[in-house]
């Protein structure tokens, strides 16, 4: 089995905290941007997208600034996915951090993966 990178990724957004972290936290804004469908069971979240599904539960979070999930398909139960909001109420700018892990060889399609989920996350803010 191959070890997973880490790697970080982060997004500039026109909306509020609060809006955004609607879109990361809740099924029905997930399944506006980041897969098919959601549901959630418990706190166990559900994700397909064609011909495939995954679930993570959730592991950590603080309403409108993150949500921390940790795929259940990891043997290891260390590789997670986060999305953090940065908020700078200075500049009035929000950003979102993603957090991932991929192996070497795919590191660079799954960055290309994440810049094409959030552009349909950031056109929903952009309408």
């Amino acid at each position: 089995m191959s070890v997973l990178k880490k790697f970080t990724m982060e997004y500039g957004f026109k909306t509020t905290p609060r809006l955004l972290y609607t879109a990361i936290a809740t099924p029905e804004g997930l399944s506006r941007w980041f897969a098919d469908v959601v549901d959630i069971e418990d706190d166990v979240f559900h994700f397909k997208w064609e011909g495939s599904e995954q679930k993570a539960r959730l592991v950590d979070y603080k309403e409108n600034e993150f949500i921390r999930l940790l795929w259940l398909d990891d043997p290891d139960q260390e590789h997670f996915l986060q999305m953090e909001i940065v908020n700078d109420p200075l500049s009035s700018s929000v950003a979102l951090v993603v957090t991932d892990h991929a192996e070497d060889v795919d590191l660079d399609f799954s960055q290309r993966v994440w810049d094409a989920q959030v552009k349909k996350l950031q056109r929903i803010f952009n309408a």
